[in-house]
């Protein structure tokens, strides 16, 4: 509640006004003014009253109660010895103002995104508890069509932990809460294994904020104690803008594992031409120099992975439940994915390259061309398969479960097909400059091989959308 005391005059019938919750101020009253006339106010009369704040609670509205009272005129005059329970005592009820805060339009759009993303929304706030609860439904932060418990700090207080971890799993909207009941909630929730972001603008946010995992204070209308607590402070004042903070970081997160499973997934075509000659005992030569292999690592394969890491955001991106806390960068399905999915399947046809190109060089196990123009030859079929395939993995690696084969995926992100460009000029001059050739060990390519490795991806990328079709699919039965 909140009183102010005037200086009395011929205009005014009261000395002091109080407003606040009309359940706190209709009990600080006696009588109640009625067509300038002060009568008893009655229980009747206070059903009446309470009936008209549920209506327009149900609408939404906030509501005020406003009441009066008439001061002794020589405590007026000397304000400094009014006593505050003496003012807002015996009040005479005015009335009750009904006021509507329109809800911005993105707020409806960004609880549905939550929901999406299996983001709880909680409101907690210090309003009555239908208005609450209708505005809730308004804005989608709880379901129109399931029933929602309204918990008012009074009822909080009497419930213990484990009643309200049971209410906590349901729909709820906590109302007329106090700085230390909205700081229980939040330490519940955290108990429960919960990430807990708290929003919030008063001082009386200001517990809240300080225990939460995520702090953000309201830049326009927030307060210097809640922009103190608070980790992040939001100018425009829109809940929408975290829901974007929240795609963006998953698109972010989404884009760092997408290039490390490209960076990865080369690693294996590289070791398998070392692990072939050493169990073989020589008899198959190195697939791979080291300066090949080198040259996939530190020139090919760098602007398509910066590519990967320009991609946009894929839509589903928001369907996803949001990652455990300890689950690693790389889990053993990035694993899995890289090593057994794209590099194995890379390192099978690169292997395939280099004994194909022996072969039709007369030259069949166990006796590989080891040395001159026959054995550079076959490296570089084995250097340009690996190449080859990984330009299909970076178009594999641009989207998780979305297909390639749409006119607005397949023509973004220019930065990815520079890098395939650029990866496929570098082998030409690999193969044909001759001061290249000698760095790296290379030979100039017959149409037969040039022919094997314009083929490869197009496999790759086949099997890829065939998986991603699965993905899809399951999801949408699931």
């Amino acid at each position: 509640m909140m009183t102010v005391v005037i200086a009395k005059n011929n205009e005014h019938f009261f000395d002091s006004f109080t407003k606040g919750a009309p359940d706190s101020v209709l009990q600080k009253c006696t009588t109640y003014f009625n067509n300038g006339v002060t009568e008893l106010l009655t229980k009747q009369k206070i059903n009446e009253i309470q009936e008209a704040n549920d209506g327009y609670a149900k609408q939404g509205l906030r509501v005020l109660a406003v009441a009066g009272k008439v001061l002794d005129p020589q405590a007026v005059k000397d304000p400094e010895s009014l006593d505050q329970q003496e003012v807002e005592s015996k009040l005479t009820f005015l009335g009750l103002t009904a006021m509507y805060d329109l809800p911005r339009k993105q707020a409806l759009t960004a609880a549905k995104e939550c929901r999406r993303a299996h983001i709880k929304v909680i409101m907690i706030t210090g309003d009555n508890g239908l208005t609450a609860q209708t505005i809730a439904r308004k804005i989608g932060i709880v379901d129109s069509n399931n029933p929602v418990k309204v918990v008012t700090g009074q009822e909080l207080d009497q419930m213990d932990d484990d009643s309200l971890r049971q209410d906590l799993k349901q729909e709820i909207v906590f109302a007329r809460m106090a700085p230390e009941q909205k700081y229980r909630v939040v330490s519940l929730l955290q108990e429960e294994g919960h990430i807990v972001a708290v929003t919030g603008d008063g001082v009386n946010d200001a517990p809240a904020l300080k225990k939460a995992d995520i702090r953000v204070a309201m830049g326009k209308t927030g307060t210097e104690v809640a922009k103190e607590a608070a980790d992040m402070v939001l100018s425009d004042d829109n809940f929408a803008s975290i829901v974007a903070a929240v795609k963006e970081g998953r698109g972010v997160y989404s884009n760092i594992r997408k290039f490390l499973l490209y960076i990865l997934n080369s690693n294996l075509p590289e070791a398998i031409p070392s692990a072939l000659f050493l169990f073989s005992g020589g008899k198959i030569p190195l697939a791979l120099t080291v300066m090949e292999i080198l040259a996939i690592d530190l020139g090919t394969d760098m602007v398509p992975a910066l590519g990967l890491g320009r991609q946009a955001a894929e839509k589903e991106v928001m369907d996803r439940p949001p990652r455990a806390p300890q689950e690693h960068l790389i889990n053993k399905k990035v694993l899995l994915k890289a090593f057994i999915w794209y590099g194995a399947s890379a390192s099978l046809l690169a292997i395939c390259g280099y004994f194909l190109n022996n072969a039709l060089n007369g030259h069949y196990y166990p006796a590989l061309a080891s040395s001159g123009f026959d054995y550079r030859q076959a490296t570089t079929v084995t250097l340009g398969a690996v190449i080859f395939c990984q330009m299909a993995t970076v178009l594999n690696c641009r989207f998780e479960t979305e297909t390639l084969f749409t006119h607005k995926n397949f023509f973004s992100n220019s930065l990815v097909y520079t890098g395939i460009v650029l990866e496929g000029i570098l082998l030409l001059c690999m193969c044909y400059v001759p001061f290249l050739q000698d760095i790296f060990d290379t030979a100039p390519l017959n149409l037969a091989s040039w022919l094997f490795l314009f083929c490869l991806p197009v496999p790759l990328v086949l099997l890829d959308e065939g998986r991603k079709y699965l993905l899809r699919k399951n999801q949408v039965t699931s």
